[in-house]
């Protein structure tokens, strides 16, 4: 099973802490960042498959965190953790409601996505010869 590496935002990581064994279990590797210039930092030295953002920042900090990543010109997607279904943060690549099965599926549902538009690219532009 592939490792997918997540670098999870927020004030309150508790819950997701506490849920570390079935993130681990489904090949998330969580890296905890408590505040924007921590995750700024680990952004910045690591190589993460996917940004969670959680509910204890502020829109206006979710909003400009996603920015500064896209501005780096990484692809990498950025979700948001919502309060209640229907919720949208038009700057991410996805608003999950914040349950772990829904968290996991809509991750794992985005990144497969991803890949394929990835080998969509690769055989398009590779067969351009």
């Amino acid at each position: 099973m592939p490792i997918t590496v997540v670098l999870a935002v927020g004030l309150d990581l508790s819950p997701l802490t506490a849920q570390n064994p079935v993130w681990k279990s489904a090949g998330y590797v969580i890296t905890p960042a408590a505040s924007i210039s921590e995750a700024i930092a680990h952004f910045r030295a690591g190589d993460f498959d996917l940004v969670l953002l959680g509910l204890s920042i502020s829109i206006e900090h979710r909003e400009r965190l996603t920015f500064l990543i896209r501005a780096t010109g990484s692809e990498t997607p950025v979700v948001c953790i919502a309060q209640a279904a229907g919720d949208c943060d038009s700057f991410a690549d996805a608003t999950l409601v914040n349950e772990s099965s829904v968290l996991l599926s809509g991750m794992g549902q985005l990144l497969a996505d991803k890949a394929r538009k990835r080998a969509a690219l690769t055989l398009h532009y590779g067969n351009a010869n």
